[in-house]
């Protein structure tokens, strides 16, 4: 039988005074599927490979068209292009199609970093090989700690956009990709595989950026927003509140799921209407459903099952989940217009489909993850992907 330590590091429920509100209702080894056993050669092919990788942050790179400093995120609006009628002036949109000149840098060193370091701890998890733990931990110093090479805990110069503004709210869902980040530090905590000084050092710069994110004009802006970038700020908030002990967080981002995002972004078919309307449906479908899905794993306490949660009206991820279950196994099915770009590199490995298969007991939902790619290599399908590592989300 595991021990209670084992248990909390196997499913990154949190240990010690704190650890009551903060542990989760744990996906035990389930007869349906062991997600270790799928995972190892994958785990370890990667960690072995990123540890001849030396850590890389925001600090390597810059734009002259950045309003901020050296240790400043810093990246431009996606949709949005140099206009024809007037070339020197504000930059016009175009939904859905990203403009490959913009400065992408930091959000590309984002990524490496959550593409790496959970893989890392995925690999320690697995082996218990102290090796990649320290690795693990030489990106999170360099991040969040040394002061020649930290990120400044703030996405003030997020999105900007060339002659309109120098930062949008829209800009804090690039830290999606901290998401994962913050699970593994946790998972490696408790192991008692990261240092006291490494961890209350990244656990304060997470603690500042999750205040920032809930009292800026920019925060408070894109908590507001109506579809998946709501979304993705409460799954942000979540986790990170999750790694700093913040309970009063964890309740809020649980009330927000409830009474915000699912009555106004979902439909009684299960569908999120706000993402059918975008010109990439399907991926904003999938993206939204999750990170929904997600953040409610993340909530889910033996207490209160936010994956079973429905309103009145039966609305809640059962019914979202089986919306896009048969869209998921034959794309062909899809009713409603395709991506104008990258349609043909999605579905990949969505976590909605573990997360579902097992918490509603569906073997069809986590056969079929079984078979999709785990690794996509497309950058903008990795972008909308940020969850990688799911041996560090359930039990074994």
């Amino acid at each position: 039988m595991l021990s209670r330590r084992e248990f909390c590091v196997l499913a990154g429920c949190a240990l010690g005074e704190a650890a009551a509100p903060f542990s989760f209702r744990g996906l035990s080894a389930s007869p349906l599927i062991d997600v270790a056993a799928i995972d190892r050669a994958r785990v370890l092919r990667a960690g072995a490979a990123y540890l001849k990788e030396k850590p890389v942050t925001i600090t390597s790179a810059s734009s002259p068209r950045s309003a901020g400093g050296k240790h400043d995120y810093f990246s431009e609006g996606d949709y949005w292009w140099p206009d024809p009628k007037n070339p020197d002036g504000a930059y016009i949109r175009r939904d859905g199609m990203s403009n490959p000149d913009n400065f992408v840098a930091h959000r590309e060193a984002l990524i490496r970093l959550s593409v790496q370091m959970p893989a890392l701890a995925a690999a320690w998890l697995l082996t218990h090989d102290k090796k990649y733990a320290e690795h693990a931990a030489a990106h999170l110093r360099a991040w969040f700690i040394d002061p020649d090479t930290l990120m400044n805990p703030n996405l003030q110069y997020a999105q900007a956009i060339h002659g309109i503004t120098t930062g949008r709210g829209t800009g804090i869902i690039d830290t999606i990709h901290l998401v994962e980040v913050a699970r593994a530090t946790t998972v490696l905590a408790d192991g008692g595989a990261l240092g006291d000084d490494t961890y209350a050092g990244v656990r304060k710069w997470f603690a500042e950026y999750v205040l920032w994110m809930t009292t800026s004009k920019n925060g408070i802006e894109e908590r507001e927003a109506k579809n998946n970038h709501g979304t993705c700020w409460v799954f942000q908030v979540a986790e990170f509140a999750r790694l700093t002990r913040n309970s009063d967080l964890l309740k809020y981002a649980t009330d927000r799921y409830k009474t915000v995002l699912l009555p106004t972004q979902m439909k009684i078919d299960g569908s999120f209407p706000l993402e059918l309307a975008r010109t990439k449906p399907y991926s904003y479908s999938l993206f939204n459903l999750d990170v929904m899905t997600t953040l409610c794993r993340i909530l889910s306490s033996a207490d209160d099952d936010a994956l079973k949660y429905e309103l009145p009206d039966g609305r809640g991820m059962r019914k979202a989940i089986a919306f896009m279950y048969p869209y998921i196994k034959n794309k062909g099915s899809w009713p409603f217009p395709h991506d104008v770009e990258y349609f043909d590199d999605l579905p990949v490995r969505q976590p909605n489909l573990l997360f579902g298969g097992l918490e509603f007991s569906q073997p069809e939902y986590l056969s079929l993850w079984k078979t999709l790619n785990p690794d996509p290599k497309v950058p903008e399908i990795i972008r909308n992907f940020p969850i990688r590592q799911p041996v560090l989300w359930v039990s074994r």
